[in-house]
Formats: C-alpha cells, sequence, structure tokens
C-alpha cells in the first residue's frame, strides 16, 4: 500500500510528466521549507553572511535551473539522468552545484585569491547559463526554431505587469520597502511566471497546459490563464507585507533565505515556461 502511494503521488509524477495534485504540492511546499532552514543554519554554521549579496549573486543558478529543464524538455538526454532535472529533483541538482560553487568561492575569498567569495560564486553560475544558453540555442536552430517574437512579447507582459504591480505598492499602498531591489526581483520573476502561463495557454499555437493545482484550478473557473495575474497580485500584495515586516524583527538572515525561495519558486518556471515556448518545445 505504501509502495503504491510513492509510485502514485511522487514517483510516476515525475516520471510520466503527470500533474500535480495536491498530496505533493504540499509535500514539495514542507521540503521547501525545511530545505531554507537547513540552508540558513549550514551557512552559519560556516560564517557565510546572508544578505544581498548572496541573494544577487545566486540569481545566476536560478535562471541556470529553469534553462536546465528546457534542456530535459528537448528530448535531448535519453537516459535515467534526465530524471535529475525534473522537479523536484532538479532543485537538488542544482542546489549542488550551487553550493560547490558557493563554497569554491569562499575557500577562495579566505586563501585570498579574490576580495569577493561572490565573484567565482555567481561567475561560476553565468558560466553555466552561458553553455545552457548555447545548448538550447543549437537546439533551436537545428532542430526547432527560436521565435523572438514570443520572447518579446513573454517579456514585455512581465515587465509592464511587474511596473504596475510595483506602482500600485510603493504609489497606491504607499509601501516604499517595495522599491527594495530583492521585492523588485520577487515581482518579476513571478510576473514573468503569469506571463509565460497566460501566453502559453491563451495565445502559443501549442497550447500548453498548467500542472499546478492551484493554477489550473484558477484558470478552469474563469476560463482565460490571464487569471494568473490576479492570483500573484492576491498573493504577492500581503506576501511582501508580511516578508517586511518579518524583516523589521531583526532576522535579516532567515529572511534573505525565504525572499530568495520566493524568487526561486516564480522565477525559474517562469524561464523555463518562456524558453519552451521560444522553441515550441
Amino acid at each position: 500500500m505504501i509502495r503504491e502511494f510513492l509510485y502514485k503521488y511522487y514517483i510516476d509524477p515525475i516520471r510520466y510528466g503527470h500533474p500535480y495534485t495536491l498530496i505533493d504540492t504540499l509535500t514539495y511546499a514542507l521540503i521547501l521549507i525545511a530545505a531554507v532552514y537547513v540552508i540558513y543554519r549550514g551557512l552559519q554554521r560556516y560564517k557565510v553572511a546572508v544578505d544581498d549579496e548572496l541573494v544577487l549573486a545566486t540569481l545566476p543558478f536560478v535562471i541556470f535551473g529553469g534553462l536546465l529543464r528546457v534542456i530535459e524538455d528537448t528530448g535531448m538526454i535519453a537516459s535515467d539522468i534526465r530524471f535529475l532535472l525534473i522537479t523536484p529533483l532538479i532543485f537538488f541538482t542544482v542546489s549542488g552545484v550551487a553550493v560547490v560553487a558557493l563554497f569554491a568561492g569562499v575557500f577562495a575569498e579566505k586563501a585570498g585569491l579574490i576580495t569577493r567569495y561572490s565573484r567565482v560564486y555567481a561567475g561560476i553560475g553565468i558560466g553555466a547559463c552561458i553553455v545552457a544558453t548555447v545548448v538550447l540555442a543549437w537546439f533551436g536552430l537545428t532542430e526547432t526554431r527560436i521565435a523572438l517574437d514570443v520572447l518579446g512579447a513573454i517579456l514585455a507582459l512581465a515587465s509592464v505587469s511587474s511596473l504596475a504591480l510595483w506602482a500600485l505598492l510603493v504609489y497606491g499602498l504607499k509601501e516604499d520597502y517595495a522599491s527594495n531591489i530583492l521585492y523588485k526581483l520577487l515581482i518579476f520573476g513571478h510576473m514573468l511566471d503569469a506571463s509565460a502561463t497566460s501566453y502559453g495557454i491563451d495565445i502559443h499555437p501549442i497550447h500548453y497546459v498548467e500542472q499546478h493545482v492551484v493554477g489550473s484550478s484558477l484558470i478552469e473557473a474563469t476560463g482565460t490563464a490571464f487569471s494568473m495575474f490576479f492570483l500573484k497580485v492576491v498573493v504577492l500584495i500581503p506576501a511582501i507585507y508580511i516578508l517586511e515586516m518579518y524583516k523589521r524583527e531583526g532576522n535579516l538572515g532567515l529572511w534573505h533565505l525565504i525572499l530568495l525561495a520566493m524568487i526561486v519558486v516564480g522565477m525559474a518556471p517562469g524561464i523555463r515556461d518562456m524558453v519552451r515556448m521560444v522553441l515550441y518545445v
């Protein structure tokens, strides 16, 4: 019975690409919360400052994760190693690479080879993004296409909606703290996710589908994927307020990691969905 449960809700969805259920969604959410705390304790132990520098230097790995997921989508990897590039396993794969890069930078800084660890850390992430982009560009040029009009449309939607939400927070709700660069990245990451989902389901010729439980239910109820923007706004406005209140209590390290995790769950799938649509895969 336990075996059947594990296969039904965890193994088969990864193996066959089934949509998410409420059970596996809640499970992965709990794993994410636990992972944030474990990472926080680990960084404390090795005296790595959890601050703006760390979050910003981690962004290339967030983008890399989205690109790596598309590489699996293309079918270029036929062996079972491809399962390491499927959610949720890809989070552990990319996190492993990021941790190695982070401590390579930390050790290089302590050895006096560089002035700031983030140069090595972010540099490795940027290098990984470049390699992944070249691979995907080659695939697009030789196997499918590279639709720059799709890229432009999704980025335009994301930019306009991000600007609108930021303006609502700062000028409408008088929450000036929303101008913090990390909050701006949080907003853009989730608006990119909403833009890619909306474009892919309602406009793109392939007509993609939403796999997440809440999103798919909302789209079914409203009849349009553009309702994802409403969902993001309803979630982000109170989330940013709560994050700011938590920040003012003084635990800046954990605040940074929670914010990073929230950026990841919006930006990484947004990058993945957008690039898939650009390549028509």
